[in-house]
Order: C-alpha cells, then structure tokens, then sequence
C-alpha cells in the first residue's frame, strides 16, 4: 500500500472526523483523482510531437495518456475542430496515490525558489489546480529525449463539501496540508 494512502486511513482520516465534526468516517474529504495535462499548441503544424511527448508523459503518469482534440475551430489561431491540440491523463487508485507521494516528496521541492503553493489555488469545489512550467523535474523524464521544455497543469480533484461551518476550500486545504502539501503560510 502507498505511504500516503496507509497516512490517510491510519491517520489523517480519523483526524479529519474530528476536525470537521463528521459523524460518518465515510463523509470525510479524501482525493478522488488527478488530472495531469499538456497543451500541445504546436501538434497542429508537427504531428511528430504528439508521438515524442507521448513517451514521456506516459512514462511520468504511469499509464497511456488520451489525445485530446479541439471541440470547436478558432480562426485566430489556426485551429480546426478535431485537431489535437493535447494530452491527459485521469489516474485514480495506487496510481493516484504514487503520484500524489511522488509530487510531494520528489518533484516540488525540486522546483526551483520554490516558497509553497499558493492558498488561491483552490477552486470552490475544494479542488487543487498546479502549473508546472517545466516537465523535467520529474524523475522518470529523461533530459536528453525532451525536445522542448512544456508546461503540465495538475489537478487534484477531493470530494471536499461545504458543511458545518467549513468552506470547500478549507476542507480540500485540511486533507492536502494533511497529507504533506506543502502551502505558503
């Protein structure tokens, strides 16, 4: 079992209860999945792109990303509906867990000036939305077959509710501080 997974249930989980005031351990907040995703803006003029980013981003999200395609054509930027324009990946599950321990752990205290993530990273929903401006912090992204240094965006998404007397916010912020998050104070 993950380490951040065995945290939350042996730890966090029964804390969180009490915090909150739940009655109901299953009421309690817990991540439901992650979201990671790649704008690919120059796949539409270089098909070739989408196989090289392929490699790495299933490497770093340990499974086969989904293409995503444009929903509508934008003449400004040359875009036709249908074109790939990106990739993504949904993991849930070990998989969600491992990843969630290794961005903690591994990749953000690599990043650079790094002071915490920002409080105004939330949404109402108590999801957690992060950018990351280069991939090559993560560990299994090989230096030399990158072609181009590209941003990921990460969504974490909780099953936060607004009750008692506690936002959304506040409870996504409790179970990520919870889990080792590292936010700005």
């Amino acid at each position: 079992m993950q380490r951040i997974k065995e945290k939350y249930i042996n730890e966090l989980r029964q804390k969180l209860q009490q915090e909150l005031g739940l009655k109901n351990k299953l009421a309690v907040p817990a991540v439901e999945k992650i979201v990671i995703s790649i704008g690919l803006g120059e796949a539409k003029d270089n098909a070739g792109v989408l196989d090289k980013v392929k490699v790495y981003f299933a490497a770093l999200a340990g499974q086969k990303p989904v293409v995503t395609l444009a929903k509508k054509s934008i003449a400004s930027f040359k875009v036709s509906k249908g074109q790939p324009i990106g990739m993504m990946a949904t993991l849930r599950g070990d998989k969600m867990y491992a990843f969630l321990d290794k961005l903690i752990n591994i990749v953000l205290p690599k990043v650079r000036d790094f002071k915490g993530i920002s409080q105004n990273s939330f949404d109402s929903h108590g999801n957690l939305n992060i950018g990351l401006k280069e991939q090559t912090i993560f560990p299994e992204v090989d230096y030399k077959s990158v072609d181009k240094i590209r941003g990921l965006a990460i969504t974490i998404t909780t099953t936060a509710k607004k009750r008692g007397g506690f936002t959304a916010k506040e409870e996504g912020k409790k179970l990520l501080d919870g889990l080792g998050m590292p936010f700005k104070s």
